[in-house]
């Protein structure tokens, strides 16, 4: 696929999903009581160099014709705060490792098998809707961590705030010393979410929604 045409299909898929299955959701959440994301660790992989590439298309680099590998994943969702009302500017950043098992970090276990054409880490700001999006592979697991996604939250005036999200069902996340440190069952379900098929897809693409609530309301 044309870089065009693949720019016009994420924002398809960016329209139809966030319409969906974001908007249905907040919906649902101003009817209870929110469940703040609670923070979690940066950890020591955040990328000390960071990648010239840094959007939120994770699976080509710059205009390379080689996509990374692993399965392909529309992640998506809303930086909220307390009362659930959606938060613009808000710079989103996300990491992980690749399919290897290897971070974008010098000192990276795995390091020799690091998927070149994995970028590794990504940037998206959100406009007045809250809304983030990302094109990157599901997370794996390596030695000593269950699969995740690591998520840094930057807005002006506040301290930058990391969080991680994590596959609902896995196996690894009952022995995974960072998810089980968060005490609150409700709190750890709120980072937990489905990785689900695309319907539509014939490459076997997957979905996941993950909302960010902030525990502040701006000018509170």
């Amino acid at each position: 696929m044309s870089q065009p045409n693949l720019l016009q299909g994420r924002r398809l898929f960016l329209r139809n999903a966030m319409l969906g299955a974001s908007f249905f959701t907040v919906r649902g959440l101003l009817a209870e009581l929110l469940t703040q994301t609670p923070s979690q660790t940066e950890g020591p992989f955040y990328p000390d160099h960071l990648p010239l590439d840094t959007d939120n298309d994770l699976i080509i680099i710059n205009d390379q014709l080689t996509p990374a590998v692993g399965e392909i994943t529309h992640l998506s969702g809303r930086i909220l705060d307390s009362r659930g009302e959606p938060l613009r500017n808000t710079l989103v950043e996300i990491w992980q490792a690749d399919n290897n098992g290897a971070y974008l970090h010098t000192k990276t276990g795995n390091a020799e098998k690091r998927d070149k054409n994995f970028q590794g880490f990504g940037r998206f700001m959100t406009g007045s809707t809250g809304e983030y999006y990302f094109r990157t592979i599901k997370p794996v697991p390596y030695p000593g961590r269950t699969p995740h996604i690591h998520f840094a939250i930057k807005m002006k005036g506040h301290e930058k705030w990391t969080t991680q999200c994590y596959i609902k069902g896995h196996p690894g996340n009952s022995k995974d010393g960072i998810y089980n440190s968060i005490k609150d069952p409700k709190q750890r379900d709120a980072v937990t979410i489905d990785f689900a098929p695309v319907k539509s897809s014939r490459a076997g693409e997957l979905a996941a929604h993950f909302d960010v609530v902030m525990g502040f309301t701006p000018g509170a």
